[in-house]
């Protein structure tokens, strides 16, 4: 792993959970097409915990990951907001610290900043 950076390229992630893996997979396609992100993984039975309305919930999700540029990561998330079938979705973007070469070369090659 590096911090040495390909092209100026950084990488970042973001994260989302979906109520169904159709959904999930519907919107990681249209990202793809839009070349916001380069991979989705998604993952499908997390459970969710967490606290909607003043009541403490759970929930069965499916959980994505978005793979992307630092230079996208902004604009993936505010898309993946307007996308979102959740009237509040969960999504969190951060820059990664360390990205094998071979994967930003990847990255920069498959989305808008490539």
């Amino acid at each position: 792993m590096t911090r040495e950076w390909v092209s100026g390229v950084h990488a970042a992630l973001a994260y989302a959970p979906f109520a169904d893996r159709e959904s999930a997979r519907e919107i990681a396609a249209r990202l793809l097409e839009e070349k916001l992100i380069t991979c989705a993984n998604i993952m499908p039975g997390i459970e969710s915990v967490f606290e909607w309305q003043g009541s403490c919930s759970s929930e069965v999700e499916v959980g994505v990951l978005f793979k992307t540029t630092a230079a996208q990561l902004d604009t993936l998330v505010a898309r993946l907001g307007e996308l979102h079938p959740y009237d509040t979705p969960a999504i969190l973007g951060w820059h990664c610290d360390a990205a094998y070469p071979a994967t930003l070369e990847w990255l920069a090659q498959t989305t808008q900043a490539g």
